[in-house]
């Protein structure tokens, strides 16, 4: 007797209709792939969802009108925190990985990606409750997912706390130590600092462990 496949139930809110069309036919040939439905944007998404219970992952993108990704994604954490938000965007600077995590994102893909890749995706958002690859790192995701990192042994300084809330910002490290009122070459002692006191290994990590650690301001 065959065993029978999990079907993966996923919406995509993007405001580039060809783009969608395009991922949505690659993406309709897997079999464990069911798209619900498509949103243009936040907007939308929010008059649609509702109607589709069963909504597993939503592809979201971050640049569009009326309510971007970032609005959206925040307010489906709140309204609908069972579904999983998969981060679909061309932008792969520290700043636009950050803010779509702060905002509830569990994982971050290129527009670029392969379909195998985005597909896997889909798959390990279900089945782990985020997704990791290059931009994203895994641990840092657990560390909010499934809190797998603790603050035991871990004292932070007025400075480094304020270091911290400014690496979630957008600013630019010569902007950011403008505002602590220290030497740019000072930002990099701060970063390697925090980098050993947190087991980070870059920004976005740092930031994500402050996330799970509540030191950050929502």
């Amino acid at each position: 007797m065959k065993t029978k496949l999990p079907i993966f139930n996923i919406a995509m809110v993007d405001d580039h209709k060809m783009f969608r069309t395009g991922i949505a036919a690659l993406l309709n040939e897997y079999t464990d792939i069911n798209i619900l439905f498509e949103a243009n944007n936040g907007i939308e998404l929010q008059n649609k969802i509702a109607l589709f219970p069963d909504t597993q992952v939503i592809l979201m993108d971050i640049n569009m009108p009326h309510m971007n990704g970032y609005m959206a994604t925040s307010w489906l954490k709140t309204n609908y925190p069972h579904i999983h938000i998969l981060a679909l965007s061309m932008y792969d600077d520290e700043q636009a990985i950050i803010k779509m995590l702060k905002a509830g994102a569990n994982g971050y893909i290129l527009k670029e990606a392969e379909i195998s890749e985005l597909h896997k995706a889909i798959i390990q958002l279900v089945e782990k409750g985020f997704y990791t690859n290059d931009l994203v790192s895994g641990n840092m995701i657990r560390s909010i997912q499934k809190d797998t990192l603790t603050t035991g042994g871990v004292k932070l300084t007025e400075k480094e706390i304020l270091f911290l809330q400014l690496c979630a910002s957008e600013l630019t490290y010569k902007e950011m130590a403008d505002q602590l009122n220290i030497a740019v070459r000072s930002v990099d002692n701060y970063s390697r600092s925090l980098f050993e006191k947190t087991g980070a290994k870059s920004r976005v990590g740092v930031v994500l462990w402050a996330l799970k650690n509540n030191l950050l301001n929502h």
